[in-house]
């Protein structure tokens, strides 16, 4: 009888393996994408096909830990660095892009389906949010995360997901039972507060020296097992002080981010996150109901083409706004004119606030988790559109992948150094996330395959592995630092050289592990210079001397400051361009002190 009891209760999770294992193959070789193979599982296991899930909230909670790990996982990408580097888009455009969207849908829906102003109001800012779960794993399995319109689309999602904060605050404040909740509010700010400052103080002075130790003891499994208690224990004191469980994944992964152990902590997270996301969009599924859609098919089929449509032209116009050329403001709008999954927390806590309805709530999760399904195929027509633009999205094949030197970056200063590689015969691996660089490279009778640098499971595709020699020829100096921290991890036996932007950056990545450097514009300046002299009627000797004199100066002064520490890390982002040969009547630099590039 014991052991019938543990067959049932073994018996629905094979039921959610089996469905995803057999849908979301189907749904990939169909070329709707794994998130709607999930979705329609979900359906067909739920309680309105199969019954084989009577109640789909038993599994919603554990499935909602997908989320947090994303939410994780997008922390641990975004250090200080890359934050200030999108802050223009985050702030500006992600803001604006929210409020937009959300008015023009607020607006339809108090004058269109005359609904109340405070449920038109929440329901158009939710459905302004897009999906994280599915943009983010899109743009990987694409290798576009550092495409411009990734970047683009990164910088909205991430806004998106910091908003769902204050608009459960919205909610509570628009609820007709707020003014019942008004005397708890400062104590509720108060203990959020503690809260954040809780996260933030362990972050800054426990995990680094707790991950530490644990490295040091050999155990790999007792670091997943740190990695999966930090996110749940930040996610659950957020909980606990009234706020989105994802925002403590969130700022765990932000404060992480920095760590010598994010990529091991990634990678640690990343299956748990897979599976938990999958659960996720199976609950989705199982959650939808039919009946509420066959009985207002109509309405949800108006609705999914106004919703696409509106976000499409909205998020377009914004970015065009911006400044953002219109083949990036299009993929970006293309990727993010679905809803979003905190639109189903927006909307549950709404309807038990009493600012929406509960079929008000119904039909908009109905409305949402259609607009996802309908993602891949909005995908999928994009490209004609991206044609008309003068840019079309390549599918990669990385077969043909051999070459002895797999260079990342194929700009204007690594079709240079290509030319020198291919003189001597050298075969060369090339990769970038540019479409266009593939019709620059046919004139160069090379192949640049397309796929973004900056992942691990795209540099072994192409061919990291097998490598002579990496070198990384990127324009962004960020991303220069990333792929150098990733190669020199994962890889550190292949000698990794690097374009540095400047000094600082050449003295950064000779820190990290570069075998060597070569800032761009150093030996560009020093000939440009010595020309500058032959123009001014000294001899090309005399010219040719001075520059071999000025190339020991600054080989000598970048010695020191790489052997000697007369430059620390924190000089490295203050350090003010000084000459290497001082003006008639002033004293010499000291060591340590920077040139100009």
């Amino acid at each position: 009888m014991e052991e019938s009891h543990h067959v049932l209760s073994l018996f629905e999770p094979m039921v959610l393996l089996a469905a995803a294992v057999l849908a979301v193959p189907l749904a990939k070789r169909a070329g709707l994408g794994p998130v709607l193979g999930y979705i329609a599982a979900g359906v067909a296991i739920g309680p309105f096909v199969l019954g084989l899930f009577g109640e789909p909230e038993r599994v919603a909670g554990l499935a909602e830990l997908g989320i947090v790990l994303l939410l994780f996982i997008i922390g641990l990408e975004l250090n200080l660095g890359r934050l200030w580097a999108l802050r223009r888009d985050i702030f500006g455009l992600g803001t604006a892009q929210m409020l937009g969207s959300g008015g023009v849908m607020a607006l339809a829906l108090r004058f269109a389906a005359g609904w109340a102003w405070p449920a038109a109001i929440v329901a158009g800012l939710g459905l302004a949010l897009s999906s994280t779960a599915l943009v983010l794993p899109l743009l990987e399995e694409r290798g576009e995360v550092e495409a411009p319109h990734g970047r683009t689309a990164f910088a909205i999602l991430l806004l998106q997901d910091l908003a769902i904060v204050p608009l459960l605050a919205l909610v509570a404040f628009l609820s007709p039972l707020a003014v019942a909740q008004q005397g708890s509010a400062w104590a509720a700010a108060g203990t959020a507060v503690a809260a954040l400052a809780a996260v933030v103080l362990a972050g800054r002075f426990l995990l680094n020296p707790l991950f530490g130790l644990l490295a040091r003891s050999g155990a790999r499994e007792i670091m997943t097992a740190a990695a999966l208690l930090v996110v749940l224990g930040a996610a659950a004191l957020m909980a606990w002080a009234g706020l989105s469980m994802a925002m403590g994944a969130f700022l765990a992964g932000v404060l992480l981010a920095e760590s010598n152990y994010r990529h091991e902590l990634e990678a640690d997270i990343e299956p748990f996150r897979g599976l938990l996301l999958g659960l996720f969009f199976l609950s989705v599924g199982m959650g939808l109901d039919l009946g509420v859609i066959a009985a207002r098919w109509p309405v949800l089929l108006a609705g999914v083409l106004a919703l696409v449509l509106l976000k499409l032209g909205t998020t377009y116009a914004v970015a065009r706004l911006f400044g953002h050329p219109p083949e990036v403001a299009l993929r970006a709008a293309l990727l993010l004119a679905q809803g979003g999954e905190f639109g189903f927390v927006l909307y549950g806590t709404a309807a038990v606030a009493g600012v929406l309805a509960p079929e008000q709530a119904s039909l908009l999760t109905a409305l949402v988790t259609l607009s996802m399904a309908t993602t891949p195929l909005v995908i999928r027509f994009g490209p004609a559109l991206l044609r008309r633009c003068g840019q079309d999205i390549p599918d990669e094949d990385y077969s043909e992948a051999h070459g002895s030197v797999l260079m990342i970056g194929f700009g204007r200063f690594g079709q240079l150094v290509t030319q020198v590689l291919q003189r001597q015969g050298v075969a060369v691996t090339l990769l970038d996330n540019d479409p266009r660089r593939i019709e620059e490279a046919a004139r160069f009778g090379a192949r640049v395959f397309y796929g973004d640098g900056t992942r691990l499971d795209v540099l072994r595709a192409a061919g990291a592995e097998r490598a002579r020699l990496i070198l990384v020829c990127t324009d962004r100096p960020e991303t220069t630092s990333r792929v150098l921290a990733i190669v020199r991890e994962a890889l550190p036996e292949i000698p990794c050289h690097a374009r540095a932007f400047d000094r600082p950056h050449a003295l950064a990545l000779l820190k990290v592990g570069a075998a060597s450097v070569m800032r761009e514009t150093l030996e560009s300046a020093l000939a440009f210079g010595r020309e500058a002299l032959v123009g001014l009627g000294l001899s090309r000797d005399e010219a040719e001397e001075v520059e071999a004199e000025v190339r020991r100066l600054d080989r000598e002064r970048f010695k020191a400051q790489r052997l000697h520490g007369a430059v620390t890390p924190q000089d490295l982002f203050t350090m003010r361009p000084e000459p290497l040969t001082p003006r008639r009547g002033t004293a010499a630099p000291a060591e340590g002190q920077a040139v100009a590039d």
